[in-house]
């Protein structure tokens, strides 16, 4: 069984001479030596460094207190999540999973070894208390595939103990500055070991965006990689990963669809498809929780006198049980074919994108046109919601300016480099739209679901006196969303004028 530990550490360079005196660290009362740990481990990747390439590190270590595998998946800068499994001789079926998203069909192969003598100590407040590990690090690698040579070097590492304050680094690295060393040019050991032992390459300077083509390409690559970032965590249930997942594919299809004369259609339209395919199972049990979180809501705000029968009970049972982790149905479609084949569709666009002529034009105009556009269609719909009376067209209506709201939304987020504040400002615009909107909508679904759940208590002879009560507020609370929507576009009429 896998545990993680949250891993929030800075490395720098040495030259050998040891480590500084840290007794002079402010909160710092003791220094004390650990002995030395000799370390032995192999990591893996793909052949093309696919892990690498993500700031993953997959390793298998003998020697020391930790003993095993090891994943390492990014946070933030300097932090990273350490996934631990116990030492065997093959890949833990659990990592393999966090990776399959990366490496997919591709065989993870044995890429370097590193053996490094760890000379550790440990920084102790005046309690006693650990605040952080600090090691000298003699390191060896030797290249198993796709490079040549060893290499050795020597680094200090700083690691912050559980639960410290990240601040305390600070203090470290003042001192360790003071005395001349600096920080690490490699984000890892694996990092350094491949790059001095790879075969030598001219290196390609970075590439800004000029073309509409690139703006939209790179919109595109980031929610492709927000896919490939967040399946780990939708895989260990992390909080928000499954929404935030469900978001990357819809403004991915989203942008498909506004830059339609950047992007080819043919070829973009059947991949919109698929992402749709994923939006929906990433939503299948995301939605009922968020309509049970507010039916729970809207019933607790009820007085006491006014809950007649076990309603209570009959949302427990609508929702259905809360699963401990993530869903054995979503594990299954994040390993079936059909979503790797979409991710190795994605990975092809990016690399040979079907551009059309407008994608070697200059960016304002042609991205600034597919904003507008999408804009328009909102006004329309906008308009027509507010044409019809209250009831089932309009609330279709405004369901449909919701998702165009949407829509529009994620093509201005694509346009904010190019344009600039006035693609900011629709973004923030739509957005509010998109909220209001949104209210409006799930008020329609609940009342859907409340109608249901008292039509089961009154088969089952109970009382429909709460359900009507709810549903009541609910209608209250879409008409108070219908009052405002007039005042609210004329707001946002103008959004557009900037483009």
């Amino acid at each position: 069984m896998a545990d993680t530990k949250r891993e929030i550490e800075r490395k720098y360079e040495s030259d050998d001479s040891g480590l500084p005196d840290l007794t002079g660290v402010a909160g710092v009362e003791a220094v004390v030596d650990k002995g030395v740990a000799h370390l032995d481990a192999t990591y893996y990747d793909t052949p093309d460094q696919r892990l690498l390439a993500s700031s993953i590190t997959l390793r298998r270590r003998t020697g020391g207190s930790d003993a095993g595998w090891h994943l390492k998946l990014p946070v933030s800068e300097g932090v990273r999540d350490e996934i631990r499994a116990p030492l065997s001789d093959d890949l833990p079926d659990e990592l393999a999973a966090l990776v399959r998203s990366r490496a997919r069909n591709v065989e993870l192969l044995p890429v370097v070894r590193l053996r490094s003598d760890r000379d550790v100590r440990h920084l102790l407040d005046a309690d006693g208390q650990l605040l952080a590990e600090v090691s000298v690090d003699a390191v060896h690698a030797e290249r198993l595939s796709g490079g040549v040579g060893d290499a050795q070097w020597t680094e200090i590492e700083v690691e912050l103990a559980d639960d410290g304050d990240p601040a305390f680094l600070d203090k470290v690295e003042k001192r360790l500055r003071k005395a001349g060393v600096r920080p690490s040019g490699s984000s890892s050991k694996l990092a350094r070991a491949l790059a001095e032992t790879a075969p030598k390459k001219k290196a390609a300077g970075p590439v800004d965006p000029v073309t509409a083509g690139d703006h939209v390409l790179a919109y595109v690559r980031a929610q492709r990689d927000a896919i490939l970032e967040l399946d780990p965590a939708v895989r260990q249930d992390a909080e928000d990963s499954v929404h935030s997942m469900r978001v990357a594919t819809r403004r991915l299809r989203s942008t498909f669809k506004s830059y339609g004369k950047v992007l080819d259609r043919t070829v973009t339209d059947p991949i919109g498809d698929e992402l749709k395919w994923l939006a929906a199972e990433l939503g299948v049990d995301r939605d009922r929780e968020v309509l049970a979180e507010r039916l729970s809501t809207a019933l607790d705000e009820v007085p006491g006198a006014l809950v007649s029968g076990p309603v209570a009970e009959r949302l427990r049972v609508w929702a259905g049980d809360s699963p401990g982790g993530a869903s054995a149905r979503l594990i299954g479609v994040l390993d079936s074919h059909r979503y790797l084949t979409l991710l190795d569709t994605l990975d092809a666009l990016i690399a040979d994108p079907p551009l059309r002529k407008a994608a070697g034009k200059k960016p304002h105009k042609v991205i600034a046109k597919a904003v507008t556009k999408d804009f328009k269609k909102v006004s329309g719909l906008v308009g027509r919601a507010l044409e019809l009376e209250p009831g089932t067209d309009r609330d279709v209506a405004i369901h449909e300016a919701r998702k165009k709201t949407k829509r529009t939304r994620y093509a201005a987020e694509a346009a904010r480099p190019a344009l600039g504040d006035p693609a900011k400002s629709m973004v923030k615009s739509m957005k509010s739209l998109q909220n209001l909107l949104g209210e409006h909508q799930d008020s329609v679904m609940a009342r859907g679901t409340l109608r249901e759940l008292s039509a089961v208590a009154h088969a089952a002879g109970e009382s429909a006196f709460t359900y009507g009560l709810l549903y009541g507020r609910e209608e209250q609370r879409a008409a108070a969303v219908e009052a405002e929507l007039p005042g609210f576009w004329d707001g946002v009429k103008g959004a557009a004028d900037g483009l």
